[in-house]
């Protein structure tokens, strides 16, 4: 079956990753199309897209907002747009090449039969496979996961892992309009609200490597929502069950 496979990538100042990035999941095999989600970037990322559409016209696509307004924002205005136009299955990736975009022929193998409906890049489901962060980071990252798991018993060991493939059911069955974290929590509100609706979810082990060129949008702002943002998510499940979206 010939499944329409669209990958969402949100940009902002990403003028020297973003040429080579459209280039290679355009060479991808199996027809991947591409959103460009920008944020306003001055550094001219969105006129570059604009130029690559006229080798890709019918396969990469650009929406641009004014400012920036958040990653998981720039994900929810993805998924509704590809809702929309019925693709099949639904990516999340970032420009930087810290995700391998021959990765993402792994991720939707994992996905394609139905077997499981979210396949998750992971870092660590085969050890710590990450590669230029300096052993802070790291462990800042691999036990943010831990602590995501012992709080909310969400069964992932890369709770914040920004790959992923989705099927539509999962996007459709999810009240998009109530996803309330916009940084590194917004990857665990999805998960976590995907298992609690009770779709089924696999780790697919990547290798990261920290971006080489451009600048990192991590803050201590995220880093806290992450944080604060878990315990919310497990007493929201308490006292408010998990149910899916009836309104298409």
């Amino acid at each position: 079956m010939n499944h329409r496979k669209l990958v969402i990538i949100p940009t902002y100042n990403e003028l020297e990753n973003i040429r080579e990035m459209v280039l290679a999941v355009m060479g991808l095999e199996g027809e991947f199309e591409l959103l460009i989600i920008d944020d306003g970037s001055p550094d001219g990322t969105a006129s570059v897209v604009k130029t690559l559409q006229n080798d890709f016209s019918n396969r990469l696509h650009l929406l641009e907002r004014k400012g920036k307004l958040g990653l998981g924002t720039a994900y929810i205005t993805g998924f509704k747009w590809a809702l929309d136009r019925e693709y099949d299955f639904i990516f999340e990736m970032d420009c930087d090449f810290s995700h391998n975009p021959k990765d993402l022929i792994r991720l939707y193998d994992a996905v394609k039969d139905r077997s499981f409906d979210l396949a998750i890049g992971s870092r660590y489901i085969t050890g710590v496979n990450v590669v230029n962060w300096p052993i802070g980071r790291v462990l800042m990252s691999y036990f943010a996961s831990v602590y995501v798991k012992f709080i909310t018993g969400l069964p992932i060991k890369d709770a914040t892992a920004g790959f992923k493939c989705y099927h539509r059911s999962v996007l459709k069955g999810i009240n998009l309009d109530e996803i309330r974290f916009i940084g590194y929590a917004f990857q665990i509100e999805m998960k976590f609200t995907a298992w609690k609706l009770g779709f089924k979810l696999i780790e697919v082990p990547i290798i990261f490597t920290d971006r080489t060129r451009g600048e990192s949008k991590m803050s201590p702002k995220i880093f806290k929502e992450a944080v604060f943002g878990v315990i919310w998510m497990k007493i929201k499940s308490i006292f408010s069950p998990y149910r899916l979206n009836q309104s298409e």
